[in-house]
């Protein structure tokens, strides 16, 4: 696999992506927990921010 993008492959729709991104980023949460991270309060409200709309965009679907 050279990491390139073949023309001539299939696309996947939309939904199709959004499931596959989803189902990645779940299983990175999973396994890349940060149990005892201490981060700055500025940026642990930054992440609490788009914790939250993550939750929101959840909901509307």
């Amino acid at each position: 696999m050279n990491g390139r993008i073949d023309d001539s492959s299939e696309t996947i729709d939309y939904k199709t992506s959004r499931s596959i991104c989803d189902a990645v980023g779940e299983r990175l949460q999973q396994n890349l927990r940060p149990e005892d991270s201490r981060l700055s309060p500025h940026l642990q409200h930054l992440m609490d921010e788009l914790r939250r709309r993550d939750s929101e965009e959840f909901r509307r679907r």
